[in-house]
């Protein structure tokens, strides 16, 4: 059984949501001796959902934030590219807002339905 759009589509908003405060403490520490850049997994989430989509007791999609070790070290002990983390902002702030507007497509099309269509 697939997963329901609308359930994709708010799983796709907790996600980046979790990713913009993750990066927000990216960018807030960026000058934070020794501090390790963290990331919110999402490609081994899509897999396992994928893998169990026969699965009908679906739950929610749980993210894990994680501290990046493969980004190298600078001398202050930091991994922190700020330029890096504005670009993610950006593209999760893309993927925020496609959710958002799909997610109020899906709701203006039931409410519609449920008014009669007119």
């Amino acid at each position: 059984m697939p997963i329901p759009t609308n359930k994709t589509l708010e799983n796709l908003l907790d996600y980046t949501s979790i990713k913009q405060k993750v990066i927000g403490q990216n960018i807030a520490n960026a000058n934070t001796k020794n501090y390790i850049r963290r990331d919110v997994e999402f490609k081994e989430v899509l897999d396992n959902r994928i893998k169990n989509l026969a699965n009908k007791d679906q739950k929610d999609a749980r993210f894990e934030v994680k501290v990046d070790e493969e980004t190298p070290v600078i001398a202050n002990g930091n991994n922190v590219d700020v330029n890096r983390e504005m670009a993610d902002m950006a593209k999760n702030s893309i993927m925020f807002k496609f959710a958002s507007k799909k997610l109020n497509g899906y709701f203006q099309s039931l409410q519609s339905v449920i008014k009669g269509g007119s």
